[in-house]
């Protein structure tokens, strides 16, 4: 998926793929899912999908339909997302200089 924000474009296919979750099961109306990715130049991005019951769900006259879309984060963002997922191993590959041992 490509989408435009702000005159950067945004490619999953040239972005570096960091990892994905997936809630619900498949063919659920609240299925969904989230892959987090990094550009070649250091933004975070989720692109995620879901059904007509997700947050990703979009308005087709007076219903839901499923949809997908790119949602720009933060480092902090990218860095809360990987935590709330518990994707340990790409918070040490991306962010160990902002983790500290209690």
């Amino acid at each position: 998926m490509i989408k435009i924000i702000d005159g950067r474009r945004y490619n999953t296919k040239t972005a570096e793929h960091i990892t994905g979750v997936s809630q619900g099961a498949s063919g659920d109306f609240a299925y969904q899912t989230e892959d987090l990715y990094r550009t070649p130049r250091g933004a975070w991005f989720i692109h995620g999908s879901g059904g007509p019951a997700s947050s990703y769900a979009r308005p087709v006259g007076n219903m839901r339909t499923g949809g997908s879309d790119i949602r720009l984060l933060t480092e902090t963002e990218a860095l809360a997302w990987l935590e709330a997922h518990e994707e340990l191993d790409a918070i040490e590959r991306y962010f160990s200089e902002r983790i500290t041992d209690a």
